[in-house]
């Protein structure tokens, strides 16, 4: 009950949500098709019994009313095979159509709901660091959230018409099969009985066979995301590969991945072949077990043809309702190990919330106009080792401030407190109310979309003019790329470290923050071109309050205030 429990809690929500209504009409219609489909099985297992009760009687004009038009029985009035046909293709196109309608408004909910809870309260950043469990979140995103929705859906409808065909046809084989007499005692409806042993006994050995394969399906899905994965940081790093001449290393540790992935695919693969030898004798079995049980009474003459043909027709569908676990065994499997990854997920989403609403973290306030101010701040790293003790640091509008230290003593964490974004420690940052603050890290992050994109973000681009931007590319040195404005292009792959910081402080100087915060955001560039950057930043922000961290001396000479981090504390 654990996985259905779990599978409703990701489910519910949906079905409740702003999209209920639109939801509910389309599944509505999904199952009233699914149903349609059924009442068209019971009917094709009439029609059945007369056609071949019209062959067994030689009577041609039945033979072909039953095929092309309409043909009197003793039930009522029978269509031909093509209407019934017709009919049955019509509704299971758009009982496919309306069901992937559905898939797709489920998934997109999905996947809006968990991206909404990835990024609130830096969820994304929080797991970056400390995981909760949550293992390759892109796929979760992805992959996961799709089967989930696909798998769902599938196998509960799947399941819904198999109960529905179970009592529709249960009464038609209660009232083919008749009394039968065995050790002197009569069983009424005994086809009835041995289709219902016959499935509990498949779903019994099914289950007993199978029940490895949820493990190894999420094992699968963990292997095979760490590999992408892996893929792609490789792809994105073939600069320093190359230049390391790193290809063996990148390749055996590739393999190593992809061996891992293999070796849990060939668990996977010997569990499922004993499955699929189980369940296939299983099928094949029953394709003729309704014909054995019922031969006695057709060669006794007590049922025609038809009657035993609608017989065994009425007992495989009793019997494949009933062994809907058999069939449906691997994947069910793959839909609880999908289960088990978004509920980790989910899990690990409220973890990373609850602990930023605990405390755990700088708590951050709306301060005084002119002055930001970080008090009684205690800075650790995630492994526990104290950065700050009981530090305090204010600054004001128009300072140029420059923050140095030794390498590895937290100047880029204290950095990340500043901005607001790091999780571990405590204290307050108070922030001036309505004043813009930028911060520029060392590697900055060119999202994916054209140069204009890149140069804008994190504000739309519609936002600045064409003059704005290329002023803002001609003052950070990128005059050259004014051509290439909305070209779309990998530009985190095809700048070099030192464009890509000049691409950075464009962004500074066509937003014009009160507040700049830069984490050796010019450490790519020559000295020359330093002292040009920070000397249009002066020129372009002359209000502005500048907050270095870098090394080289030079620098120092653009800033009126230096702060050094040392021994747990700051010391000016």
């Amino acid at each position: 009950m654990k996985p259905i429990r779990e599978a409703l809690s990701l489910a519910l929500p949906y079905w409740r949500g702003e999209d209920r209504w639109a939801a509910r009409g389309l599944l509505a219609i999904v199952v009233a098709l699914n149903l349609s489909l059924v009442a068209m099985s019971v009917l094709l297992s009439y029609w059945s019994r007369e056609f071949f009760n019209a062959l067994e009687g030689r009577n041609a004009e039945a033979f072909s009313a039953l095929l092309f038009t309409w043909h009197e029985t003793d039930s009522g009035l029978m269509p031909g095979f093509v209407w019934i046909a017709t009919a049955y293709i019509v509704i299971a196109v758009y009982a496919l159509y309306l069901r992937q309608a559905l898939q797709i408004r489920w998934r997109r909910w999905t996947t809006e709901r968990l991206l909404a809870d990835w990024l609130a309260d830096r969820a994304y950043y929080r797991l970056s660091f400390t995981g909760f469990g949550a293992d390759n979140p892109d796929q979760r995103l992805a992959e996961d959230a799709k089967l989930f929705v696909d798998e769902t859906l599938s196998l509960g409808l799947g399941l819904m018409r198999s109960v529905v065909t179970l009592f529709s046809f249960l009464l038609v084989l209660w009232a083919l099969s008749g009394p039968a007499t065995i050790l002197g005692i009569t069983i009424p409806g005994y086809m009835v009985w041995v289709a219902i042993l016959y499935a509990a006994l498949g779903t019994w050995l099914a289950h007993l066979i199978g029940r490895r394969l949820t493990r190894l399906n999420f094992n699968q899905q963990k292997v095979e995301a760490d590999f992408r994965y892996a893929l792609v940081r490789f792809r994105d790093s073939t600069e320093g590969v190359a230049l390391h001449r790193g290809e063996a290393e990148e390749r055996q540790a590739l393999i190593t991945r992809f061996r891992a992935l293999m070796e849990n695919w060939w668990a996977l693969m010997v569990a499922t072949k004993r499955l699929t030898f189980f369940t296939a004798g299983y099928t094949q079995v029953a394709t003729v077990f309704p014909f054995v049980v019922a031969a006695p009474a057709f060669f006794a003459g007590r049922i025609p043809l038809g009657g035993l043909t609608q017989t065994a027709q009425a007992f495989g569908e009793v019997q494949g309702a009933l062994s809907w676990i058999v069939d449906n065994y691997a994947g069910l499997t793959e839909w609880r190990a999908t289960v088990t990854r978004l509920i980790g997920f989910r899990d690990a989403l409220e973890a990373a919330r609850a602990a930023a609403a605990d405390g755990d973290g700088i708590r951050s306030e709306v301060g005084t106009p002119g002055v930001m101010r970080l008090s009684h701040l205690h800075l650790r790293l995630p492994d526990g080792r104290v950065l700050l003790q009981n530090a305090t640091l204010e600054l004001r509008a128009g300072e140029r401030v420059l923050l140095t230290g030794a390498s590895g003593s937290g100047k880029s964490t204290l950095f990340r407190a500043l901005a607001g974004i790091w999780p571990f420690g405590r204290g307050t940052l108070s922030t001036p109310p309505g004043e813009v603050a930028l911060f520029l890290p060392q590697r900055p992050y060119l999202p994916l979309g054209t140069l204009r994109r890149v140069l804008c973000y994190p504000e739309p681009a519609e936002r600045f003019s064409e003059a704005e931007i290329l002023a803002a590319l001609a003052d950070a040195g990128l005059s050259h790329l004014a051509p290439r404005l909305d070209a779309e292009e990998p530009w985190s792959q095809l700048l070099s470290g030192g464009e890509q910081q000049r691409v950075a402080l464009a962004r500074a100087l066509l937003v014009k923050p009160a507040w700049l915060f830069l984490d050796e955001a010019t450490a790519s560039l020559d000295p020359l071109a330093e002292r040009a950057l920070y000397e249009t930043l002066a020129l372009r922000l002359p209000e502005a309050m500048i907050f270095s961290i870098a090394h080289r001396p030079a620098v120092a000479e653009y800033h009126g205030r230096k702060i050094v981090l040392t021994a747990e504390k700051l010391e000016e």
